[in-house]
Order: C-alpha cells, then structure tokens, then sequence
C-alpha cells in the first residue's frame, strides 16, 4: 500500500513538471487560450442577457463590440498617460540630468563607481538592442490579441453547444464535475473582476488626490497608472509607488518630501490592497494571500505580463475545478477557504 502510495505521488509530480514545462514551452499556444478563456467568462453574461431579445448573431456581435471597445479605450488612456510621463520626462531633461549628477557623486563619494558602469553597460549598441526588443514585443502584442480575438468570438459561438453536451455526457460525473466546476468559474471570475475594478478605481482616485494635494506635477497620470497597475496584485501597486517617487525626487528639492511621497503612495496601497480589498474580495477569492502572490510570480515566469494579469483567475479556477471532486477537494481546502468551498458535484447528485 505505501509503495503504491509513493509511486502514484511520483507519477503526479512527474504529470505536473511535464505540465508546467510545456506551458513555459508552448507558451505561444496556451496564453492566449487562457486569456481567450478568461475573456469568455466575462464577456459572456452580456452575450446571453442580449441572446433572449436579439438573435444570436447579432448579439454576438454587439459582445464582440463592446469588448474590442473596452480594450481599445483602456489601451489608449495607457499609453495616454505613459506617454505624457515620457514627454514630461524629455522636456525637463536639464532637472533629471542635474539630478542624475547629483546622484553620481553622491554615490562615487561612497566607493560606487557609476560612470564607468553606465558607459560600459549604457551605450548606442544597447540603444539598438532595446528599440529592437520593444518593436519585436509590440509586434508579438499584436499577434497575441489577434489570436485572442479569434478564440474569443469562436469560444463565444460554442458556449452553449459546449453546455449541451456537458449535460448530455454519458458520464455524468465528469460532465457535472466540468459544467459546476465552469459554470463556478464563471460567477467567481466575474465577481473577482468588478472588485478588482473598483479596489483599482479607488486606488487611482486617492493616487491622484494625493498628488493633486502635494502638488506633485501629472497628477491625473499617476491616478491612472495606479489604475491600471492594480489590476497585476503585489507588482503592480509596487511599480505605481516606484515610478512617482522617482519622478518626485527630480521635483521636490529635499529628501524629506521624497520620502513622504513613498510613505504615503505605500499608506494608500497597503490600506486598499491589504485593508479593503480583502474584506471585499475574501469570499469571491477564496485563497490566501500566499497563494495569490506565488501566482502572480508563477504565471509571470511562464507568460510574463500576461501571466501576471491572468495568474489569480487561472488559480480561482483550479482551485474551484478541485472542489468539485472528493479526490481534489483538500487541495481546495488546503488552499482556499474550506467555509467557502461548495460541495463536490457528485455528493450533489447522490444528495
């Protein structure tokens, strides 16, 4: 009994690295799969809200629509604010030159060399390198949405053929395990979705009251980098509270003010992400804040920016997929909530 115990364990270890490496691998395949999937969950309550007054087609269509809008309006107010942040930077280049020398003695006064550093890692030959590299990656964007956008209208046209057939499977506790399990999903992605959206909404408007008040330059920017970045959790508030304290070292002129800067953008974080938010989140989350941060590191490495943004809900839906089977169910309980967790499909049925 104990070796058959020890040789399945070894068998599922060895299932889940071959797994993950073929995501890392394969990652041209799976991410936009995952993130076509993720649109769907969320898109799709709008679809057959329109589906019982409309025909199918055209409510299809009207989806497709707003969620191409949405994408569109949300990408441009991102480069909006990235690029008055960049343009802001390039005409006050004498300050943050002047800042940049300061920092250099500073830092050559304490043994670090810094020049030398910069002209031997800084040069033309890496200017080439990084524009070439953010050309490529803006090309692979655009590939990676285009791919999306063709899962997503086909994933939409089969939603509820897919549906029939679950509940139309022979064996019924697979087709209940995957129709409970997905139809789970769905609700608790949508729910994770319109708190994000609002902890990310409050988060921008205080950001940006804060640095209205402080009078720190580029105020409606910040609020909405800090918008935009709390939709990744942990990485994202971390580099909206980097990036306007840098930028508030080159305006104010002592440390004191920099340092408040920093202390107040981490006050606003800390009392949203780790005071609000879980007291709103906590029941359509079900996970703990470890799990939630190994993910966001996890699915970073595997699909980077991408990853990070759709970590949480590919974890939200392993973890609801275990608690459907008595077989996986303590890797819900372990995990997430176990008040939380629903009762496995098939204790469902035999009920």
């Amino acid at each position: 009994m104990k070796s058959g115990t020890i040789h399945q364990g070894a068998q599922v270890l060895i299932a889940i690295i071959l797994a993950v490496a073929a995501l890392s691998v394969a990652s041209s395949v799976f991410a936009p799969v995952a993130f076509a999937l993720f649109i769907i969950a969320l898109v799709w309550p709008l679809q057959r809200c329109l589906q019982g007054f409309l025909p199918r087609m055209l409510a299809l269509a009207i989806s497709i629509v707003v969620m191409v809008l949405a994408f569109f309006a949300f990408g441009s107010l991102i480069v909006w604010a990235f690029g008055r942040v960049g343009r802001w930077i390039v005409s006050d280049a004498a300050r943050f030159q002047q800042f940049y020398d300061q920092a250099t003695v500073w830092l050559e006064g304490h043994g670090i060399a810094v020049t030398g550093l910069w002209a031997e890692n800084f040069n033309v030959a890496w200017m080439l390198r990084t524009a070439q590299t953010v050309t490529g990656r803006l090309n692979t964007t655009m590939s990676f949405w285009l791919v999306v956008l063709v899962y997503v209208i086909l994933g939409l046209l089969e939603v509820d053929d897919f549906g029939r057939k679950l509940k139309g499977m022979r064996n019924r506790l697979v087709g209940d395990v995957l129709l409970g399990g997905s139809t789970q999903t769905a609700a608790k992605l949508h729910r994770y979705m319109l708190v994000r959206t609002a902890m990310s909404l409050i988060t921008g408007v205080l950001v940006w009251g804060f640095a209205t008040v402080v009078g720190l330059p580029l105020a409606a920017e910040w609020g909405f980098i800090a918008f935009s970045l709390n939709y990744i959790p942990f990485l994202g508030p971390l580099v909206a509270t980097v990036f306007p304290t840098l930028f508030a070292m080159t305006q104010f002129g002592s440390w004191q003010a920099v340092v408040s800067v920093f202390a107040c953008l981490n006050l606003i974080q800390f009392v949203v992400g780790s005071y609000i938010e879980p007291r709103v989140a906590g029941s359509a989350l079900s996970m703990s804040p470890t799990l939630v941060l190994f993910s966001v590191f996890f699915w970073s490495y595997l699909w980077g920016v991408f990853g990070a943004f759709i970590g949480v809900p590919i974890t939200i839906a392993l973890l609801t997929f275990c608690s459907q089977h008595p077989s996986s169910l303590w890797v819900a309980e372990l995990f997430g909530s176990p008040s939380r967790v629903p009762r496995p499909a098939n204790d469902v049925v035999r009920a």
